[in-house]
């Protein structure tokens, strides 16, 4: 059975997506812990993240990066924390958290999902980027 990452990927579940590439794709979180927290997963399905094969493995940090640097200048934040944990789903990712303060790393993640709310950072994510194409 595929994960619910692997069906992001294949499109059979909708997603606010960041960024994609050959071996990797990222998307907002749907229950963030802070706006514009978004998922860095390879397009592998691969449980432990150590175990991800090369050249997935070297392009989920190529990614992180381009999605921090994405977010950093979009949402201007602080810092921009990275933490992989795992447990939630069996399919490898890390997440790319905006922070203003240390704590903000640690707030709970929502329990309801805001589609509005995701929408508007989402938008708002994508319009630098096409800013940024020009």
């Amino acid at each position: 059975m595929s994960s619910i990452f692997t069906k992001i990927i294949a499109g059979e579940i909708p997603s606010y997506k960041v960024y994609e590439d050959k071996h990797t794709y990222a998307f907002l979180d749907i229950h963030p812990i802070q706006k514009g927290h978004t998922l860095v997963i390879p397009k592998v399905e691969v449980d432990h993240l150590l175990d991800v094969p090369e050249p997935y493995y070297s392009a989920c940090f190529t990614t992180a990066k381009i999605v921090g640097n994405i977010l950093q200048q979009s949402l201007n934040p602080q810092r921009i924390g990275m933490k992989v944990i795992g447990f939630d789903v069996p399919h490898a990712h890390i997440h790319m958290v905006p922070m203003y303060n240390q704590a903000d790393m640690y707030t709970q993640p929502a329990d309801t999902v805001d589609h509005e709310a995701l929408a508007a950072v989402h938008a708002e994510i994508l319009a630098h980027i096409n800013t940024l194409d020009k």
